[in-house]
């Protein structure tokens, strides 16, 4: 979660223990959700969020 506030993700809103967030680009939004119950998330789960949010591993690991 908190790489994702570095990168420039805000918080939309929360609904139980998923939160959503959003980050402008040009010309739309980026959004996607991510779950806080599962501490590690799932491989598959982490990928998909980095999918949906248009960060690749290694911007992950450099915001960490």
């Amino acid at each position: 979660m908190k790489a994702f506030l570095k990168a420039g993700f805000v918080v939309r809103r929360q609904r139980g223990s998923h939160v959503f967030i959003e980050r402008d680009i040009g010309a739309g939004k980026l959004m996607t959700s991510i779950s806080l119950h599962n501490k590690p998330l799932p491989l598959g789960t982490l990928r998909a969020i980095l999918k949906q949010s248009g960060l690749t591993e290694g911007d992950l690991h450099e915001l960490l």
